[in-house]
């Protein structure tokens, strides 16, 4: 059991089941030193008896994640880190800078590969290898914090995999990162991405999580959307409509629909179309994201005369509509390209 996956109250518990007498106060000194300041071993600022400081040596794992490499793209800042799992399997986060400077949010992964097999995307043409635990969600997050020139105040989980195919694992991750001894990120500032896990988004809704949930579209029209999503297959876009209707009754505001622009592909009107179909009174934003596909042959990105034609069709549905910027590329480490792979 590693200290990146437990809040204070687990700590306490597994201790007491071992005999050890250890106060609340103590066991959130414990988890807050090792998650939210980062720091090994022992001694704490305030110390615990050293009965305490002896149990959770021996019942606590405390290793962190292994670092292959770290890559800067020289064009933006952001930062690929490749991490080597137990098992010897690869996953990457990513250091994002924000508008403000020296302010950061951290993108992680929640599954080695991805069983979702998105056509656009490089980390589902890896296949599905496993699930992350929570402790190896968090303890990407905390080593690309502990590094960062400045603040973290963000946290997203969209690298390799599909976050609500993982769900509990994911759900405990945000909770860690949230936690005053853990991440200390506002809930508001967790981001979770699905590409349309219709019963998990329904889930989503009913527990009424805190976390802000971006839905991924690329295409509203099935049998296109089936092609490049194959989760379509499962729950067409009726469906996975409902399924955003819910979670926006239950959580208010706008929900946002992320879209990868495929050139020459699902820029028409017939996608404007069919959007206004499914989401007639459904506040949106629509985050347009340009692809990123390092194949000689793979997709290409929308001309701007045809991504100013887009963008003005969809301005009349009359929802927000944001061109978000995805930065990396230059060192595969844009939305798309993670491939658990070194980038030299």
């Amino acid at each position: 059991m590693n200290v990146f996956g437990l809040l204070p109250d687990d700590l306490a518990a597994r201790l007491r089941a071992h005999g050890v007498a250890v106060r609340d106060a103590e066991a959130r000194r414990i988890v807050a030193h090792a998650v939210a300041h980062g720091r090994d071993g022992f001694p704490l600022s305030r110390p615990v008896p050293r009965a305490v400081e002896d149990a959770v040596a021996r019942l606590v794992d405390r290793r962190r994640l292994e670092i292959v490499e770290r890559a800067t793209d020289p064009n933006d800042g952001f930062v690929k880190y490749l991490f080597r799992l137990d098992d010897g399997l690869f996953v990457e986060a990513v250091r994002i800078p924000l508008e403000v400077a020296g302010r950061f949010t951290v993108c992680v992964s929640t599954q080695a590969g991805c069983a979702m097999g998105c056509d656009f995307c490089a980390t589902g043409r890896l296949g599905f290898a496993r699930h992350l635990e929570a402790w190896e969600i968090v303890a990407q997050f905390i080593a690309v914090r502990d590094e960062a020139p400045g603040e973290v105040t963000g946290a997203v989980f969209q690298g390799q995999g599909e976050p609500l195919h993982n769900y509990d694992a994911v759900m405990r991750a945000a909770e860690i990162l949230a936690h005053p001894c853990g991440g200390r990120i506002a809930a508001k500032a967790i981001t979770i991405s699905t590409v349309g896990l219709v019963p998990a988004i329904h889930r989503f809704a009913r527990e009424r999580r805190p976390y802000r949930l971006i839905v991924s579209m690329t295409s509203a029209i099935d049998a296109r959307r089936r092609s490049l999503l194959p989760v379509a297959g499962a729950w067409p876009a009726a469906e996975l409509a409902g399924a955003v209707r819910t979670y926006q009754r239950a959580a208010g505001g706008r929900v946002t629909i992320a879209w990868v622009v495929l050139g020459g592909i699902n820029t028409g009107a017939d996608e404007v179309e069919a959007l206004r179909a499914l989401f007639e009174g459904v506040p949106l934003r629509l985050n347009l994201i340009d692809v990123n596909d390092a194949r000689p042959n793979g997709y290409r990105r929308a001309s701007p005369a045809e991504l100013d034609a887009f963008r003005d069709a969809l301005r009349t549905l009359g929802i927000p509509v944001v061109r978000r910027y995805s930065g990396g590329a230059a060192r595969h480490a844009a939305c798309g390209m993670l491939a658990g792979k070194k980038t030299a």
